[in-house]
């Protein structure tokens, strides 16, 4: 099997997130998830764990979390999702991803289990159950042996596939903002009750700044139901930007654990203060034993880097790509679009799956915009860009549609003049195929 047969092989089952399901609602058990990892010798267990949810900065937080563990000289594994290009890109190994020719073969040895899985009595496997069973198989497999492991949530918390260890040793919830409210509630609380189920017994949650003070509230009692330590990173640490430039930015972050001077490549404010959350988890795992040197912090926050957020793909005019995806994720790219970069004119391309609040994100951008472009994506759940000028035509600025990211981004450009900024957003999938089309031109 190479890696197009993989491929086509993890598209032939249930994906929800390109909505090949009959309904919204998760498409494989955790009977299931749990029986599939028993089948493979429940390759999950054997090391630590720092397992992440969140509505917002749980990719990038993830990312740096794993890169500090990295650079304290521990073997690492890290698992996020989506990915822009590749699937490889969801499993990384110290900072790289797997080799297409890894991946495949782990497929193929992993398959017949599978397929034993999917004839059960359990019921349907996902490709999201099936990749995750591949991280921990790949993980379990490596020589020598992987000392840690990041797992980012896909969905959810209580009922994802991802929530499948006894204990982790550090559970993290980024900030929660509303989203997927069809199967996670209607609510921050709501939706705090589904991710806090990654809390175990004796495991510490550290829960990001949050803007929703019955979030916290849902989370202490998590805590304290299941007996797990609570740090709270919005009442014990501040961030505070030192400078900031086009290609990075220096801040300073104190708490418990004193001043910490730091810097990053990635862009906004929302980026300093998921480096907090990295800090308070560094502490959290020192204060259960485990040694991670002050440089192995610094070093492993400034070489974390995701591209797709606030990424600077072009100049003259100004191209930048941010995969925000909802009200409030949106109102940190306006703001960051003002502090971060100097422009005259926006040209916004936007593109979104059906199941996202477009108007929300249209709030938040359009009083930034000349022109915003709708644009329909290469995805069975795109919404349609028509039905996108129904949201944000009102706004102000003129908005036009087209049937394609490639048509969106050559409208903006022709458009645009050397001083004016093209700002591409709305999903992960709508930066994906930009970048795409953007570098192969270049």
């Amino acid at each position: 099997m190479d890696y197009a047969e993989a491929i086509r092989y993890l598209m032939s089952f249930t994906d929800m997130e390109r909505g090949y399901q009959a309904s919204s609602n998760p498409t494989m058990s955790l009977d299931s998830m749990r029986s599939l990892l028993s089948r493979l010798n429940n390759p999950q267990a054997g090391r630590p764990t720092v397992h992440i949810t969140g509505s917002k900065g749980k990719g990038s937080t993830a990312t740096m979390i794993a890169s500090i563990l990295s650079q304290s000289g521990a073997s690492t594994a890290l698992y996020t999702s989506p990915h822009l290009h590749s699937f490889t890109e969801r499993i990384q190994l110290n900072g790289d991803a797997v080799s297409p020719e890894e991946f495949a073969a782990a497929i193929e040895a992993i398959r017949p289990t599978i397929e034993a899985e999917q004839e059960s009595v359990h019921g349907n496997v996902s490709t999201f159950g099936i990749l995750t069973a591949l991280f921990f198989w790949l993980v379990r497999a490596q020589v020598p042996p992987v000392s840690w492991q990041v797992v980012e949530v896909g969905l959810g918390g209580t009922f994802d596939a991802t929530n499948v260890f006894d204990a982790p040793e550090v559970a993290v919830i980024t900030p929660i903002s509303l989203e997927h409210t069809a199967i996670l509630g209607s609510t921050p609380a709501e939706i705090a009750m589904d991710k806090s189920g990654i809390i175990k017994p004796g495991s510490t949650c550290v829960l990001s700044k949050q803007r929703d003070p019955a979030v916290l509230e849902v989370v202490r009692e998590r805590c304290q139901s299941v007996g797990a330590e609570l740090i709270d990173v919005g009442a014990l640490y501040t961030a505070e930007m030192n400078e900031h430039f086009v290609y990075g930015q220096s801040f300073v972050v104190r708490g418990p654990s004193g001043e910490h001077e730091l810097r990053t490549p990635m862009l906004g404010r929302h980026q300093i203060e998921n480096a907090a959350t990295a800090v308070a988890v560094t502490d959290a795992l020192r204060a259960r034993g485990h040694a991670i040197p002050e440089s192995a912090l610094a070093e492993g926050i400034a070489r974390a880097r995701i591209p797709g957020r606030l990424e600077v793909m072009g100049q003259k005019p100004l191209v930048v790509a941010d995969g925000a995806h909802n009200g409030e994720s949106a109102e940190m790219l306006a703001e960051a679009l003002r502090t971060y970069f100097t422009w005259k004119r926006c040209y916004l391309v936007i593109g979104a799956l059906a199941d996202k609040d477009v108007r929300a994100m249209g709030f938040k951008l359009a009083r930034l915009c000349e022109l915003i472009v709708c644009c329909r994506l290469d995805n069975p759940r795109s919404m349609d860009p028509l039905a996108m000028i129904q949201e944000v035509g009102f706004l102000g600025p003129m908005a036009v549609a087209e049937e394609s990211v490639a048509d969106a981004l050559d409208t903006a450009f022709a458009h645009a003049s050397e001083d004016d900024i093209v700002c591409i957003t709305g999903s992960l999938y709508t930066v994906a195929e930009a970048r795409s089309i953007i570098l192969s031109r270049e």
